[in-house]
């Protein structure tokens, strides 16, 4: 008897990774959304906050989002606008630049961090037992490391010339 190659458990770790993420990413979108940020705008704030001197080169902000260098420009552009970032010329590159959130957009991620906290330990990581997420943690960084390389450039070491 032929097995259904559509019961390959490869396809289903996708379609549940798939199915997982969506279910999250609606939950988050409509609580970003009270908060008057888009779900890229919060992960440029955080990816920002999470940084050595909250900033990192624009070149490094899209590499870990995967989002093209214009996109990340049209992005900063919005954000600092509404008073979120601001650019920071690089000294030691004056074809760099940093992305540096600024006050305001630490105070905006205060102000969603203790909701998006709850939707996070509600359904997702108190759905694990801490050896499952331990477990899954290493996994999917094992994934990303593979597909996504540059998921952590500029993250990891101190800007230049941060002041």
């Amino acid at each position: 008897m032929d097995q259904n190659v559509f019961d390959d458990p490869r396809i289903t770790a996708v379609g549940l990774l798939v199915e997982a993420h969506a279910g999250l990413a609606a939950r988050f979108a409509a609580q970003f959304e009270e908060h008057g940020l888009s779900p890229v705008e919060f992960e440029v704030l955080t990816r920002l906050a999470r940084s050595p001197n909250n900033q990192l080169r624009m070149t490094d902000l899209a590499a870990q989002t995967s989002l093209s260098t214009s996109g990340v420009t049209r992005v900063v552009d919005r954000m600092e606008r509404d008073g979120l970032i601001c650019r920071r010329a690089c000294p030691s590159d004056r074809r760099s630049s940093f992305a540096v959130v600024t006050t305001a957009g630490l105070s905006r991620l205060d102000d969603v961090l203790p909701g998006h906290l709850r939707i996070i330990e509600q359904w997702f990581t108190g759905q694990l037992a801490p050896a499952q997420l331990h477990g899954l943690l290493d996994g999917l960084r094992r994934v990303r490391d593979a597909v996504h390389p540059g998921a952590t450039a500029g993250s990891t070491e101190p800007a230049e010339d941060a002041a």
